[in-house]
């Protein structure tokens, strides 16, 4: 296997801001608040063991990536381990739940734009819609315009939330952390179960593996500049909701404005609007391209219909992956505006389908990667970790199942008719 890739564009810094975008995404705006209110002060200790558990996480899906370059990224490693049938469950478990977070993704920061501007649920589903538009455009033109979209992103916001963690860092008080656990050292584990949302994300840029220049150097060396901005910014942001807003972080719909509203005085909605947006595009536009290659590796691979194919290869445009992608995550959120349905339920059915992910990466890569090999270490504490995560997601594992009964029909019907046609 070649250490370059043929058709590849991304630099290591785009590919850093991929997964910053990714990563460090809209839980950071509306999450801090949920766990706060699950588990108090003692949410910060959920937040602290994500930290750590990125690091194994990481690590094991950039070795893979770098070792097995391909758009199909988790769905070809299971492949290669554990055979199709295991390949087609993982790989429809991360391309149908992409859709499926996407609106809660896009109303956590179409709240901050109608905090700013009013009008209600209207805006926020507006804005949704709009930000889906701009993400599907931005990937149409490809992944080098799409990674450049992704650095200045980066850059942008990473600047905005330090900016509200100094400015907010005066009215901490040491206070506030006391009691550190109102309702019991056991709450800590479904504030862990909600926070899996802010720390999905180390698997998505695998699909983008190909696109890079050296990925067997570049992967690695951007997934570890990742894990250390986003470590640090998360526990940041958390530390700072809590300290600072106190017993108000678990009620907060929007505490990185009044993190702003308390640093820099006045009304600052528009500031914490803009950031919003910017933690929003990041996520879904680094998503978008990840979930736009792997339907179109499925669809070579036989796992979805072989004309979402067009684009699997390092450097092509998979625009009809992406067209399904987009056309999903807008009939998703005319459901959502249809029911009314609030975002703590997608969050977790969504993250119940990238915990499901995450056990059978992890496992493939006990098998794939070098015995003895710190990546296989890695590996091995990480699978035991997300054990761990799958049983405080409870009953949203339901939609995982669900997935993985879908792609076992698709595969066996698609057999049938392969066989009555004589193929």
């Amino acid at each position: 296997m070649s250490a370059t890739s043929p058709g590849g564009r991304l630099t290591v810094i785009q590919g850093a801001a991929l997964y910053v975008g990714a990563v460090l995404g809209t839980g950071v705006i509306a999450l801090p608040a949920l766990a706060a209110e699950a588990a108090g002060p003692a949410s910060l200790l959920a937040w602290l063991a994500l930290v750590m558990l990125s690091v194994p996480l990481a690590a094991t899906f950039a070795a893979l990536g770098a070792r097995y370059p391909d758009a199909g990224g988790v769905s070809t490693y299971v492949r290669n381990a554990f055979g199709p049938r295991a390949a087609a469950v993982v790989g429809w478990c991360f391309y149908f739940a992409v859709p499926a977070g996407s609106p809660a993704a896009a109303m956590f920061g179409g709240a901050y734009v109608a905090s700013a501007l009013g009008g209600g649920q209207s805006t926020v589903l507006v804005t949704a819609a709009a930000l889906i538009g701009v993400v599907t455009a931005a990937n149409l033109f490809g992944v080098t315009v799409s990674g450049r979209l992704q650095l200045v992103l980066a850059a942008l916001l990473v600047a905005l939330l330090l900016a509200a963690v100094a400015a907010s860092a005066p009215h901490a008080r040491l206070a506030n952390l006391h009691p550190f656990a109102p309702h019991g050292w056991l709450a800590i584990v479904p504030a862990a179960a909600l926070l899996v949302w802010s720390f999905a994300g180390w698997e998505a840029i695998t699909h983008l593996a190909g696109e890079f220049r050296r990925p067997a150097r570049d992967l690695p060396i951007a997934a570890g500049i990742a894990v250390v901005v986003v470590g640090m910014l998360y526990m940041a942001i958390a530390a700072s909701s809590v300290m600072v807003l106190g017993p108000a972080a678990g009620t907060s719909s929007a505490p990185l404005a009044e993190l702003l509203a308390l640093g820099l005085g006045g009304k600052v909605q528009i500031l914490a609007a803009a950031a919003a947006l910017l933690l929003t595009l990041g996520t879904m536009n680094a998503y978008f391209a990840g979930a736009a290659k792997l339907g179109a590796a499925l669809g070579r691979d036989g796992a979805l219909p072989a004309w979402l194919a067009a684009g699997s290869r390092a450097g092509d445009v998979p625009r009809r992956s992406l067209g399904v992608v987009a056309g999903l995550s807008v009939l998703a959120l005319g459901c959502v505006a249809l029911t009314g349905v609030g975002p703590r339920p997608l969050v977790l059915l969504t993250t119940g389908s990238f915990v499901t992910v995450y056990a059978l990466g992890t496992a493939a890569a006990l098998r794939l990667l070098p015995r003895g090999s710190w990546a296989q270490r890695c590996a091995r504490v990480a699978l035991v970790a997300v054990v761990g995560l799958c049983v405080a997601t409870g009953w949203y594992l339901l939609w995982p199942l669900v997935m993985t009964a879908c792609a076992l029909a698709y595969l066996r019907v698609r057999t049938t008719v392969m066989v009555d046609s004589g193929a």
